[in-house]
């Protein structure tokens, strides 16, 4: 059974830092392209940073590019989106995900993704 557990949600002030954690179980997280998405309330849910599997064509949207990134920890089978100056508009529940082949490399689109954790909270107001 694949099960994917975010943590690492905190409320933080404008211009901070957050790193969450996304641990992986029932698969290899290093060999699936994954996906950090970001809903805030009454909005769609949005893709915030995705990589495929051997962490080919990054892809952030321009709001976030260049403060967010992703790493992996083989060995921890997790992965992490590190996020820098945050701004209240990063405000959202954070979700990753993975496709459910190995070979599927995502557009970043949330459809495309099949295993999804159950989110973490960030808030970032002063």
């Amino acid at each position: 059974q694949v099960q994917l557990v975010e943590s690492g949600g905190d409320s933080v002030q404008p211009g901070g830092s957050l790193r969450l954690s996304c641990t992986g179980s029932g698969l290899a997280l290093d060999e699936y392209a994954i996906g950090w998405f970001r809903q805030a309330p009454g909005k769609e849910r949005e893709g915030v940073y995705c990589i495929g599997r051997y962490n080919e064509n990054p892809y952030s949207p321009d709001d976030v590019k260049g403060r967010f990134s992703i790493t992996r920890d083989k060995a921890k089978n997790t992965v992490y989106l590190q996020m820098n100056s945050l701004k209240p508009e990063d405000t959202g529940v954070y979700y990753c995900a993975v496709p459910g082949l190995r070979s599927i490399q995502p557009m970043c689109n949330a459809p495309e993704y099949d295993y999804w954790g159950q989110g973490t909270q960030v808030t970032v107001s002063s």
